[in-house]
């Protein structure tokens, strides 16, 4: 039996139609978002408006791709120097809990986040957690 596979992915640094043309070339067929404040970003294109049909629901659907926010896989230690080993015993003391909706999903689905280098983005931590525990198979999009 094949493993699912979780995808991860990071905007920062590249133009909307360029993202899209990435994830559509990996079969994303949903967008997670793993922002702890997608509310907020200088980048227009991907905000989580409080406007139907604007941001980054609006540039997803483009392409017919879902968009899902789920907050609370937001790392609230960004702002710390710790925040890998903070945020890391937070995925493991409550990744149950935090990932629970992911598996509702069907189809494809990519966390996303801002941070385009995986290596320094707390969704290593998530899509890690996923991989230890729930089998899944990983592939960071660069």
């Amino acid at each position: 039996m094949m493993r699912p596979t979780v995808y991860t992915v990071g905007y920062g640094g590249r133009q909307p139609q360029d993202f899209l043309d990435t994830l559509e070339h990996h079969g994303i067929e949903t967008i997670v978002d793993v922002r702890l404040r997608p509310d907020r970003t200088r980048l227009r294109s991907f905000v989580r408006a409080n406007e139907i049909g604007k941001g980054i629901e609006r540039l997803l659907s483009e392409r017919r791709m879902a968009y899902i926010s789920l907050v609370e896989l937001g790392n609230p230690f960004m702002d710390d120097d710790d925040w890998r080993p903070r945020y890391e015993r937070l995925i493991t003391a409550a990744g149950k809990v935090l990932t629970e909706k992911l598996f509702d999903i069907t189809g494809s689905f990519c966390l996303m986040c801002a941070e385009r280098r995986v290596e320094i983005c707390h969704r290593w931590f998530i899509a890690q957690y996923l991989a230890q525990h729930h089998g899944f198979a990983i592939q960071h999009i660069p």
